[in-house]
């Protein structure tokens, strides 16, 4: 089938896509700006179009040739977006039929009970199905709760909150019931919906295993990230207004988007009904314990994903795009350090090769020790493992209170860090040869926080990184210099040849 996916540079539409391609469809992606689909990995397998929901002729030239349409696009966060919903849902509905467009699917949020005054933002939502329902192409529309996966706007807030307050007095609506559903069930719902038969045209609830409290939500992802059971007070005259300011103070979502979601929560979301398991092949969905899991990287104890790393496959549904926007994925802080280096590759990789034990790590030897001694003292490993091989390592040895987690021969040395902090922590050294026979070499300090703890544990030692990663990296690219230098000037030798490690960080600093 031909499908046009609408939000391709958005959340789910960029996970939809590529899945859609692997599932044998052809797709055609709709941006406002195709600039932005430029990079991403699958751009070259799929037809990336301009054009906007509200312009009807760029809409109609779109949605020529599709058989299936997905509206996957709100205007959370922008001024009057319950107009602008509404005029692009009857702009799409009416191409579609107009182009003679077999199925419509749209991605909605839950139905709130009808005794209540829902929010703006469920309201337009659910008006947003309507029109879509009420037009002559047959429509499915998915209505999901909170989704759980990193880079969905509702996870985020769950994350920085349950993350950065150990202790919270919080609104009412903790209390309420909500079935939140794993993004890899929801894109698998929005595939196969695409195959549903000419007359099924209506709504259907989906949702996760599991039905819980947003404060057992909240106790749960604490369980699952390794922190420590929070403390939850509800505090009663805390209204929707108020709790918007204060998510928007905690965290960095967007008050634009904390302000809707929020006034949302005031609900309850859970599924009414079950019927989309008539229609679709049975398969069981996720619990929320699974599906942070995922989010987080936490596959397998053993395996942790970064925000870095290329993940691929179904599991990768869950884990942060370079398309999601900066405050999504959780907070990783950064050092970045880059050198030019007047040295062939070949000599600067000899150099990022030796580090670590007898070689030291090339500055400051007396932090690094006094670090070490520090770690030991709160039983961590410290410095006393060393490593195994003078001059080559080798991927899962261990390396001081590294782990060697990647090497590309002659241009990566990636290493996990397995010192007692508390967070995640990588340091990353690249070697990369330039044309003229010089190098550039880069160099990256990864830390994911854990807690409270951790954000201050990066804030303490912020002031150290000045003197002890750009020592690194100066002394890193002199060290490739004057070894590349000395094997010029070697009798006999016809090149750089093959460089020695430093002897010690003392030599490294000279």
């Amino acid at each position: 089938m031909r499908c046009l996916v609408t939000g391709a540079t958005g959340y789910i539409g960029g996970r939809l896509a590529p899945r859609l391609i692997a599932a044998g469809h052809d797709v055609r992606a709709l941006s406002r700006s195709a600039a932005r689909l430029r990079d991403v990995p699958w751009a070259d397998r799929a037809e990336i179009v301009e054009g906007d929901l509200s312009d009807p002729g760029s809409l109609a030239r779109a949605m020529d040739g599709i058989d299936v349409a997905y509206f996957l696009v709100h205007s959370l966060g922008q001024r009057d977006f319950e107009r602008r919903d509404r005029e692009a849902a009857t702009n799409f509905a009416r191409a579609a039929y107009e182009k003679g467009v077999k199925r419509i699917i749209y991605l909605g949020g839950p139905e709130p009970p009808a005794a209540d005054k829902p929010s703006a933002h469920l309201r337009s939502r659910a008006e947003v199905g309507r029109i879509l329902l009420a037009g002559k192409v047959p429509t499915v529309v998915l209505r999901a709760p909170v989704i759980i996966g990193s880079g969905s706007a509702s996870f985020e807030m769950l994350r920085y909150l349950t993350e950065r307050l150990p202790v919270m007095v919080t609104p009412r609506w903790v209390r309420n019931k909500i079935q939140p559903i794993a993004v890899r069930d929801v894109l698998r719902y929005l595939i196969d919906a695409a195959g549903l038969a000419p007359e099924v045209n209506r709504g259907f609830d989906i949702g996760g295993r599991d039905v819980l409290t947003y404060a057992e939500m909240m106790q749960r992802y604490a369980k699952v990230a390794g922190l420590q059971r929070r403390v939850i007070v509800p505090l009663r005259p805390l209204s929707p207004w108020l709790s918007a300011h204060w998510v928007g103070a905690i965290t960095p979502v967007p008050n634009a988007i904390a302000r809707p979601l929020v006034a949302s929560l005031i609900h309850e979301a859970v599924a009414h009904e079950n019927d989309i398991a008539g229609y679709l092949p049975a398969e069981q969905v996720l619990g929320f314990d699974e599906a942070a899991r995922l989010a987080l990287g936490k596959i397998r104890d053993d395996e942790v994903e970064t925000r870095w790393t290329n993940a691929s496959g179904a599991d990768a549904a869950a884990e942060p795009l370079p398309s999601d926007p900066a405050w999504t994925g959780g907070t990783i802080y950064k050092d970045e350090r880059c050198r030019e280096v007047n040295a062939p590759a070949a000599a600067l990789w000899r150099v990022i090769e030796g580090v670590g034990g007898d070689n030291g790590w090339y500055s400051f030897p007396l932090a690094w020790s006094v670090r070490g001694w520090l770690d030991r003292l709160v039983g961590g490993v410290g410095l006393r493992r060393g490593r195994r091989d003078r001059d080559h390592l080798y991927v899962g040895e261990a390396l001081d209170w590294w782990r060697v987690e990647e090497i590309k021969p002659g241009e990566l040395l990636r290493l996990r860090a397995e010192m007692k902090v508390p967070g995640r922590a990588w340091l990353e050294m690249t070697a990369e040869a330039r044309p003229d026979g010089t190098s550039v070499y880069r160099q990256r300090a990864l830390f994911v926080p854990r807690g409270l703890a951790g954000h201050a544990y990066w804030a303490s030692i912020l002031p150290f990184h000045g003197i002890v990663f750009s020592g690194m990296a100066r002394n890193i690219a002199r060290g490739a210099e004057q070894h590349s230098t000395d094997a010029m000037r070697r009798p006999g030798s016809g090149g750089p040849g093959r460089p020695s490690t430093p002897r010690s960080p003392a030599d490294s600093a000279r």
